[in-house]
């Protein structure tokens, strides 16, 4: 094969010959060349296109990762919320424990039950032998549910032991106002209510009151809870104390050696209110009491042998 180069400038021509092996170099250069520049074109089309859906993928999944990231954040917060509520809830249940356990103690002094048979400072006794097995599946408790339903627990048992604090207090306001026993720790009864020689006068007379005697100084005490109304000496009656207990029922203690309280003060049932003396009309150490039922003396035996309705 010949190749016949021509000069332009000169005019002159040059032939070569061409052997097998440069004639087959020849033929790849001119074939190749093109090819290869096809092959570069598709191999970089083709890495550009896997580029852009790498890119494609990326991008997506970067936004998913946000968008999960966002949700994530969102449960937290929302998880943070609840248990912060749940806690709230949690302390205000506590304290409402304690105060059941406050009040339940306090009832318990109350009602006079002997120690430890209500012990509210420790968990209640429980127990037993081991029972069979339940294979039941196992679901996780709803905690909200639960403390609103022990809430509700906690209202019953609190109104309940309302109730029954406030009929205990009843029961022992009743206890104070019910007028009954006598008026004296220690001594006897040495004159009766109702007609009687008058120790000094050796006449007939009417003793509207009983007396009891024992020893000077010795404690003279209210037979029912109530308010003093009167405290000083009064004739015939030496040192008086008169207690109003209400319902028109007023008592007296007189000829004491000293009144220990003053007008306007409550006083309480089984309270010492004066020391036995022989103040005013008396010929020894003694109590006169008088029980009065609307203004009117009545014979004070029968409040003095009084039980408990």
């Amino acid at each position: 094969m010949k190749v016949i180069l021509i000069h332009r400038k000169h005019g002159g021509s040059r032939s070569i010959e061409l052997g097998r092996w440069s004639r087959a170099l020849l033929s790849l250069c001119c074939l190749g060349l093109p090819l290869g520049m096809i092959a570069l074109g598709f191999v970089a089309g083709q890495e550009s296109q896997a580029r852009d859906v790498r890119d494609n993928s990326l991008d997506s999944l970067q936004d998913a990762l946000a968008t999960q990231s966002t949700e994530l954040e969102g449960l937290r917060l929302d998880a943070e919320r609840k248990l912060q509520a749940m806690t709230m809830g949690l302390a205000e249940l506590q304290a409402r424990l304690t105060r059941l356990d406050a009040l339940g103690e306090h009832l318990t002094a109350m009602a006079n039950l002997e120690d430890g048979e209500f012990d509210f400072t420790q968990p209640p006794g429980m127990g037993g032998p081991l029972g069979g097995e339940f294979n039941v599946e196992y679901l996780a408790p709803d905690l909200t549910g639960e403390l609103q339903i022990f809430a509700q627990r906690l209202d019953q048992r609190e109104q309940q032991l309302e109730i029954l604090e406030s009929l205990l207090t009843h029961r022992k306001l009743d206890d104070q106002v019910w007028l009954s026993g006598r008026p004296v720790e220690k001594g006897w009864l040495s004159s009766r209510y109702g007609p009687r020689t008058d120790p000094f006068s050796g006449r007939p007379a009417i003793h509207d009151g009983i007396d009891f005697a024992g020893k000077a100084g010795s404690n003279i005490i209210a037979v029912a809870g109530g308010v003093v109304t009167w405290t000083g000496t009064r004739s015939g009656y030496g040192k008086m104390v008169e207690v109003s207990h209400g319902d028109g029922l007023v008592t007296r203690y007189a000829h004491n050696e000293q009144n220990l309280v003053d007008a306007g003060d409550l006083v309480r049932k089984g309270e010492a209110i004066a020391l036995m003396g022989s103040s005013g009309r008396s010929t020894g150490a003694h109590v006169h009491f008088e029980v009065f039922k609307h203004g009117r003396a009545v014979d004070p035996s029968s409040y003095v042998h009084r039980t408990r309705r």
